[in-house]
């Protein structure tokens, strides 16, 4: 297959909250205490909510810009690609990347939701997530139907709240949910409770992935606050082997024989390993553990349950036997800092070349559709969903990297998680300071 065959449709991308989401969605009670969007004094523009800023973090944000500026600093608008929070221009980047469809996580509110939740009332908590669930499914996805997959957020505070969102979503056509890769970091009870069944129950009776981002428990790997900061950035997809294994220790699976959860972001070349060491784990240890999977493997549980989700990820490639391949799913990430635009295409193939065609298709868009309940064809002729068809269309598109002058972390030197504490904590402190003056 060539390039410009391939049709990609990426199961983890994200999508920067644009100013004025929330209106005309809100009762009056509701629009007092939603998230505003404040221009400060010096220029820094940051979303306030209860009496908190929220800065558009750097590093969600910094697709088309050079790397020499790439960081945690928050981005105002105009320093970031349109792309990133206008649908017309993501749509155009889309193209210009030949990506036909694309799945998209939060920012603001948190990878899960989480944001509305701190709200010691509820009913206004629950009346902002559904209107940002609202505003996610009808404006963001449906201006360009057949572009994007529809992600709801969850109410995470009441399982069965949860579960009514859940089916609100599935009749709009929403048939995924993000939720946290281990919610008692969010101090809720974890995955091996039974808290969260009447959600879980909603997803397996709906037919909704629930899209488990890395990073969504709202902890980072730091091994030591003098660590480059490289540490943390090459350890964090692998780090959700740790809910992996969870999942599968845990009774979710033999309750709900028909669910499904994506690792998004994950990576796929550590699973082989995993599914081996649970394998033996379970054949050595449950006669004392009192684990009991019937007539099955744990690793056959994990490939009839998980989803996997890539980047890019050649060793992948070359231990794919080892997986459910018809759970296996190309990732963008646009527009954080891992992003493959604008040549994802060219990137796939680095890997994907020389897999018979009818895996390639699998992997960079059937299962996407078949997994997800998304189906493009719909609406976009096939011909016309294919990166040589798409990147026609987008030929005026200025792909080439920007520069806003940004200070540069080079500048300071190797970049610890240090570093970032006390450059996150000085933010925090300028902004209350150009508040209080204000």
């Amino acid at each position: 297959m060539q390039v410009d065959d391939l049709i990609l449709v990426s199961v983890d991308d994200h999508v920067v909250e644009p100013p004025g989401l929330f209106d005309g969605r809100l009762s009056k009670r509701a629009d007092e205490r939603a998230p505003k969007l404040e221009v400060l004094s010096s220029g820094r523009e940051v979303w306030m909510f209860e009496g908190t800023s929220l800065p558009n973090v750097g590093l969600n944000a910094v697709v088309g810009r050079v790397p020499e500026e790439y960081g945690l600093d928050p981005l105002a608008f105009d320093q970031m690609r349109p792309g990133c929070y206008d649908i017309h221009e993501r749509i155009r980047d889309m193209d210009a990347n030949g990506v036909l469809g694309s799945l998209n996580f939060p920012s603001m509110t948190g990878f899960c939701g989480q944001l509305f939740s701190t709200m010691d009332d509820k009913d206004i908590a629950l009346e902002l997530l559904q209107a940002y669930n609202d505003w996610h499914v009808e404006d963001w996805c449906g201006t360009y139907p057949g572009r994007m997959i529809p992600l709801a957020v969850p109410p995470v505070w009441d399982p069965q709240a949860m579960a009514d969102e859940v089916r609100r979503m599935a009749a709009k056509g929403c048939h995924a949910v993000t939720f946290s890769e281990n919610p008692e970091k969010l101090h809720h009870p974890s995955w091996h409770s039974d808290h969260w069944d009447p959600f879980l129950a909603a997803c397996e009776e709906t037919g909704t992935v629930i899209c488990l981002h890395i990073g969504s428990s709202s902890t980072t790997v730091i091994t030591a606050m003098d660590a480059p900061i490289d540490t943390m950035i090459t350890l964090q997809p692998m780090n959700i082997v740790q809910c992996a294994a969870d999942l599968i220790w845990s009774p979710v699976f033999r309750k709900f024989p028909n669910l499904r959860i994506a690792l998004s972001e994950g990576g796929i070349g550590w699973v082989p390993y995993f599914l081996e060491r649970i394998d033996y784990v379970y054949r050595h240890h449950k006669a004392w553990t009192n684990q009991d999977f019937g007539d099955q493997l744990p690793s056959e549980v994990f490939n009839e349950h998980i989803l996997t989700c890539f980047i890019d990820d050649a060793v992948g490639m070359e231990v794919r036997h080892h997986l459910n391949l018809d759970h296996v799913h190309w990732e963008c990430d646009y527009p954080h800092s891992d992003s493959t635009w604008p040549e994802a295409p060219e990137a796939a193939m680095r890997y994907l070349d020389g897999l018979p065609d009818a895996d390639i298709d699998r992997i960079t868009h059937l299962n996407a559709m078949r997994n997800f309940s998304y189906d493009p064809f719909a609406h976009i002729p096939r011909e016309e969903a294919t990166v040589g068809a798409l990147r026609a269309k987008a030929t005026d598109v200025d792909t080439a990297p920007k520069a806003f002058g940004i200070p540069k972390f080079q500048d300071e030197g190797i970049v610890t998680a240090l570093t970032l504490a006390e450059r996150m904590a000085k933010q925090a402190e300028d902004v209350a300071a150009e508040k209080a003056a204000s």
